[in-house]
C-alpha cells in the first residue's frame, strides 16, 4: 500500500501505466548501469550491447502485456462494482483456486448475493405489513397497477374488527397483535390466491376479490365470519370477537370512488350494531 501511495504521482489515473513505469525502471536500471560501466572502462561491445538492449525491451513488452492480462480480473471486479445499478451488483465468473483474483471474485459474488437478498428484503418490507405479513396500502396499489383494467375488475371489501380497542385495553397489546396476525391469516387463507388482502390501517383490512361479484365476495366474508364465531380469535368480556364489513363493486380505475362506497357501507354496518356485512347498494336504496 505504501508503494502504491508513494507512486501515485506517476500516472495517477492509470495503475497499468504506473506498473509499466516500475517495470521499465526495474528492468532497464541494470542495463543502464552495465552500459555506463562498459563505456567508462572502454569495454563496450556494441553488437552485444544492442542485442542485450533489444532483448531487454522485448522482455519489458512481454512483462507489461502479462501485467495487463493479470490485472484483467481486477478490472472486471471494479466494473461490476462501479456499474452497480439500483444497489445491485452483477455477479462475476467464479474462479478456481485461492489466489488474489479468485478471492477478489469470491468477495464480489458474496457482496452481490448479500446485496440482492437485502434488496429483496427491502422490496418485501416496502409492500408488506410487518405485523401481519399481508400487503400494505402501497403493496396493494402496486399489485393493481401492474394488472390490466380487465384483471382489476371485481368486488372490494373493507373489513374492520369490532371493539378492537377493548382487546388492547383489556387483554393487552400483545394479544391485540396476535389477533390481527391470526385474522390476517384467516383472510388470506380463505380467499382465492388471485385475490388481494391488505392491512389498510389499524384493525382495518381491504380485500380485493378479482373478477368476483359482490354476492360472491359477501359469501366468502360470511364463511369467514362463521369460522371465527366457531373458533374465536379472542373474547371481549363474554362475547367472541367479530368483524364488520362494507362491500362494493370496484375496478382499479374507480378505486377511489369504490373505497368511499365501501367505507360508507362499513360505517353503516357499525352503526347498525356491528358483526354484519353490508353492500354499498343496500345503504343507497
Amino acid at each position: 500500500m505504501r508503494l502504491y501511495l508513494a507512486s501515485s504521482f506517476i500516472f495517477p489515473r492509470s495503475l497499468q501505466l504506473r506498473l509499466f513505469a516500475v517495470c521499465f525502471v526495474g528492468t532497464h536500471l541494470p542495463l543502464a548501469a552495465f552500459l555506463a560501466w562498459a563505456a567508462t572502462t572502454s569495454r563496450l561491445d556494441w553488437p552485444g550491447a544492442i542485442v542485450v538492449t533489444v532483448a531487454t525491451l522485448l522482455g519489458t513488452v512481454i512483462a507489461v502485456g502479462g501485467i495487463y492480462a493479470l490485472l484483467a480480473p481486477i478490472d472486471v471486479a471494479a466494473r461490476a462494482l462501479n456499474d452497480a445499478g439500483d444497489g445491485e451488483i452483477t455477479p462475476v465468473p467464479q474462479l478456481s483456486g485461492s489466489d488474489l483474483a479468485a478471492r477478489l471474485f469470491a468477495g464480489v459474488n458474496r457482496a452481490a448475493g448479500a446485496t440482492a437478498e437485502r434488496m429483496r428484503k427491502l422490496s418485501r418490507e416496502a409492500i408488506s405489513d410487518p405485523l401481519t405479513g399481508v400487503l400494505n396500502r402501497r403493496g396493494l396499489l402496486q399489485r393493481l397497477d401492474v394488472l390490466s383494467e380487465h384483471e382489476t375488475t371485481g368486488a372490494l371489501a373493507l373489513v374492520d374488527m369490532d371493539h378492537f380497542k377493548l382487546v388492547n385495553d383489556l387483554l393487552g397489546h400483545e394479544t391485540g397483535d396476535r389477533v390481527l396476525q391470526d385474522f390476517a391469516k384467516v383472510l388470506a387463507g380463505t380467499v382465492r390466491h388471485t385475490d388481494l388482502v391488505a392491512r389498510w390501517g389499524g384493525e382495518e383490512f381491504l380485500v380485493f376479490f378479482r373478477g368476483a361479484t359482490e354476492a360472491q365476495a359477501q359469501s366468502v366474508l360470511m364463511r369467514i365470519a362463521e369460522r371465527i364465531r366457531n373458533e374465536p380469535l379472542a373474547h371481549v368480556g363474554e362475547r367472541p370477537l367479530t368483524f364488520s364489513a362494507g362491500t362494493t363493486a370496484a375496478s382499479r380505475r374507480t378505486l377511489e370512488e369504490a373505497l368511499r362506497r365501501a367505507d360508507g357501507a362499513l360505517y353503516e354496518a357499525k352503526h347498525r350494531g356491528r358483526a354484519r356485512i353490508l353492500s354499498s347498494a343496500e345503504i343507497q336504496s
